[in-house]
């Protein structure tokens, strides 16, 4: 007979001392951390449904243009996208879980803020300003920081998950905000959006955990041998200035061909998406005569393929090469936006159900291969990287939603813009096909001299 005690009868002392822990955890922290981000995202998705919506009542309370309210998306998204870089960068000097408290209490702040405004400018501050600061530090860096922090093994598929989240978002307060817009009114949407952020709050205080090293654990998928520290452990190593961080990220990374060509295709990504789509469709089916809730019903559709498209893209992310896979998503949302101008009417058409659905599985289905080819590049500076290149997502939703206001009030209608935003995709596709030429050219040896110095470094 065996002298070896049962394993069930050791104390809990003795095995916590005999070895690591993760092995006996049904659930992974990782898991736990992700979900909360993800709850996180959906959270402060809350404005991004909101502008579509919320123009027409505006307009007709206040008698502002469709150039000024598409002045305040703009101060939005180019905040959206500036402060991203910054806010990668802060998540690794004050951790994750502060940054992002902060951020949902901007958001929270703006939105409850808007009820009072009564000025063009105001909206520029509440909208633009606040709102804008606070989505920007909540921008999908965040979901690629949480990756890259706490999970070896799946990223794409967990960068895919927690990018569905602001697509959740979109579908959770969409269609209560296209009601309450309507009656009661545009001040209780408002209400609903500051709530919805702040609900997210106490979870993110008391899970949302900064690396695994703040529970005791390896990254999810680490081998428990010769593992590199957590990429965004705030205590560990020298704190540097979140800003200058940032800088000196863009810095190295704007020497690399590859970054440019990123920054390029997400930039027109960003146009086609929150720009034009998530600004305006609601305005242009007006336009043509749809109610505004059943344009927004609409857009929630596009929300759930959203959700849909993007796990998918983080899978297949895992598995193929990402430039292909930008290159075919590109392709197909110009095709869309080609056919969008005579598909818009009073009534939904199947066609339009099949616009929206292939729409849905393309919305963000790019962010997934495009943080992957970050990380593949620039090591651990991945994470500020995408940001920058995020940054550039959101410069091209600014400048497209202004233009394509200054479109409708020059010409009456969104058609030029529409037709345009095609062209560029198919511009984004060439780009990101050309992405994997980088490996055997001669941009390949500062790419990996770049990963050698500086991946092991923060």
């Amino acid at each position: 007979m065996s002298t070896l005690p049962d394993e069930a009868a050791v104390p809990d002392e003795q095995v916590a001392a005999s070895g690591p822990r993760t092995p006996r955890r049904r659930l992974h922290p990782a898991w736990i951390v992700a979900a909360v981000a993800f709850l996180a995202l959906v959270g402060a998705a809350g404005f991004r449904a909101a502008p579509g919506v919320l123009m027409v009542p505006l307009q007709q309370e206040f008698g502002w243009s469709t150039t000024v309210l598409s002045a305040a998306v703009s101060i939005n998204l180019v905040l959206f996208g500036l402060t991203a870089p910054f806010a990668a960068a802060l998540m690794e000097r004050f951790g994750i879980r502060k940054v992002t408290a902060t951020a949902l209490v901007l958001i929270g702040m703006g939105s409850a803020l808007t009820v009072l405004v009564n000025q063009s400018w105001q909206i520029l501050l509440t909208w633009g300003l606040l709102i804008g600061l606070g989505t920007g530090s909540m921008a999908l860096v965040f979901a690629a920081t949480i990756a890259n922090t706490w999970f070896t093994k799946s990223r794409g598929l967990v960068i895919g998950i927690l990018t569905a989240g602001s697509a959740a978002g979109q579908l959770v307060f969409l269609p209560f905000i296209a009601v309450l817009a309507q009656d009661p009114g545009w001040r209780q949407a408002s209400l609903l959006i500051a709530a919805g952020a702040l609900a997210v709050v106490p979870l993110v205080l008391k899970f949302l955990k900064n690396s695994p090293a703040d529970v005791g654990v390896l990254p999810y998928g680490a081998e428990p041998a010769a593992t590199p520290p957590p990429a965004a452990a705030p205590d560990t190593g020298p704190r540097a200035n979140a800003a200058v961080r940032a800088l000196q990220v863009l810095r190295r990374a704007s020497k690399i061909r590859t970054f440019w060509a990123l920054a390029a295709g997400f930039a027109i990504c960003g146009a086609t998406t929150n720009g034009l789509i998530g600004t305006h469709f609601i305005p242009s089916a007006h336009d043509h005569g749809m109610p505004e809730t059943t344009a927004a019903g609409l857009l929630a559709v596009v929300g759930i393929f959203d959700i849909v498209g993007t796990i998918a893209s983080g899978w297949l992310t895992d598995r193929f090469n990402p430039r292909i896979l930008l290159a075919v998503y590109y392709q197909f949302r110009g095709i869309g936006l080609l056919v969008l101008p005579l598909l818009l009417s009073a009534e939904v058409r199947p066609s339009m159900i099949v616009f929206v659905v292939i729409y849905g599985l393309d919305w963000v289905a790019t962010v997934p291969p495009t943080a992957a080819i970050c990380r593949e590049v620039f090591g651990a500076d991945g994470s500020v990287v995408f940001g920058w290149v995020f940054a550039a997502h959101q410069l091209g939703a600014a400048a497209a939603a202004l233009a394509a206001g200054a479109l409708r009030d020059a010409t009456g209608h969104y058609t030029y813009a529409w037709m345009g935003a095609a062209a560029m995709c198919t511009i984004a596709a060439i780009i990101s096909a050309t992405i994997r030429k980088h490996h055997n050219s001669r941009e390949a040896e500062p790419a990996a001299a770049y990963t050698g110095r500086h991946a092991g470094r923060h």
